[in-house]
């Protein structure tokens, strides 16, 4: 560490400001904040300290989510190798060749041979997002002259999850770049953004590109195989369907196609218990949209339709199929997108929860409704804090006026 810090050290007389290097500044300034803590902290009993700082923000949320990239590498794996041992197929291009030079067999039995079968599917994209992101963030640092920070972090953990794995390498690149420029660096960088940027990114995809985001054949990684996910069956046949072709544990621990890491409620359930350990993850946003999802998947099984079989399905598997439950742990509870007020966080919440459910059994042609649900609880976050807030604005005039 004394060797990087002398290193640091050296670069700084070259970038600091009045040097003919002075637009590289900030990418010291983000390399100094990252590895090493400030000399000089606030003392005293007038200030408010906390270890937690932004960076130490997100890198949490990064270790919530080692989980289920755990899981995004290896359901990837387990469901292409799958597929491969039952036709006797062979994964083609560089991917099948690097695959046999590391002795892979597709064996979906094997621990090894789904994690070699899920890395080259899932590293690329991580990559492509995480390096095409991170150099729009240094290139608006660069140009308004502010330190780079570690808001990109969290961004370019999540939008690599919430892809399919047979997605092309260029949409990852246009997609991510749409999240960053058009749905956060616009409105000023990190803090204010009023839509979540992942979620941005991957929405425009598939308005732009329904075809490699959506529909049977993009689920599992494998050249030509058809394989619906668990939601698309139930909206087509029925939950007889879905109960056929998987069980309830199956979806909760992840072994079913869909986008990589949002298919393991139980990585996603892991994840939670580090944020609200922390304190990063509100507990009021996650319970209320398990909440309002739940009462509604209720009243539609209640109310019942002859001709929906949506309707039938009950609380229990929406809570674990399509992105609910990775949506509800660490999309809806973003902290500059979402609700802030605790009474708000409430509402908010409800609000996502309701409207997934909602979207999911009465739209036939969108069975998943989580990404839509988050972006409209985006919208609705400044108006429901506003509320909040005249509210008790009022309510404090009237017990003045009282006294």
């Amino acid at each position: 560490m004394k060797l990087l810090r002398s290193f640091l050290d050296r670069l700084h007389q070259q970038v600091k400001p009045g040097s003919r290097f002075e637009r590289l500044y900030p990418l010291y300034e983000a390399a100094d904040s990252f590895l090493f803590t400030p000399g000089a902290v606030t003392s005293g009993a007038p200030h408010l300290r906390d270890a937690m700082d932004l960076k130490r923000v997100m890198i949490t949320v990064v270790v919530a989510l080692i989980p289920c990239f755990f899981m995004a590498v290896w359901n990837t794996g387990f469901q292409a190798n799958s597929v491969l041992q039952a036709t006797g197929g062979q994964l083609e291009g560089w991917r099948g060749a690097l695959l046999a030079v590391l002795g892979h067999v597709a064996n979906p039995a094997s621990l090894t041979d789904n994690l070699l079968m899920g890395a080259v599917w899932f590293v690329p994209v991580y990559l492509v997002a995480n390096i095409v992101g991170g150099l729009w963030e240094a290139l608006f640092c660069i140009v308004r002259k502010h330190e780079l920070n570690e808001g990109f972090l969290v961004t370019g953990s999540l939008f690599p999850l919430i892809c399919p794995p047979t997605m092309p390498l260029w949409q990852v690149a246009l997609g991510i770049s749409f999240g960053v420029v058009i749905g956060k660096e616009i409105f000023g960088g990190t803090g204010k953004n009023f839509l979540n940027p992942a979620l941005t990114g991957r929405a425009f995809l598939f308005f732009a590109y329904p075809a490699q985001i959506s529909g049977d054949r993009v689920w599992v990684a494998v050249d030509g195989y058809s394989g619906a996910t668990a939601l698309a069956k139930a909206a087509e046949g029925g939950m007889h369907v879905v109960n056929a072709s998987m069980t309830w544990l199956d979806a909760f621990i992840g072994r079913i196609p869909g986008s990589m890491g949002e298919t393991s409620a139980l990585a996603c359930l892991i994840g939670a218990a580090v944020l609200l350990v922390t304190g990063i993850g509100s507990w009021r946003i996650m319970f209320s949209v398990l909440a309002g999802g739940a009462a509604l998947a209720t009243l539609f099984n209640l109310i019942g339709s002859a001709t929906n079989p949506m309707f039938a399905m009950p609380f229990y598997w929406h809570l674990v199929l399509g992105g609910f439950a990775f949506g509800a742990v660490f999309m809806a509870t973003d902290p500059v997108s979402g609700s802030m007020t605790p009474e708000g966080q409430w509402v908010y919440g409800f609000l996502i929860g309701s409207l997934c459910i909602l979207i999911r059994v009465v739209n036939p042609a969108f069975p998943e409704g989580m990404m839509l649900a988050i972006l409209f609880g985006n919208v609705c976050a400044p108006l429901i804090d506003q509320i909040v807030l005249k509210r008790h604005i009022s309510k404090r005039r009237l017990r003045h006026a009282q006294g």
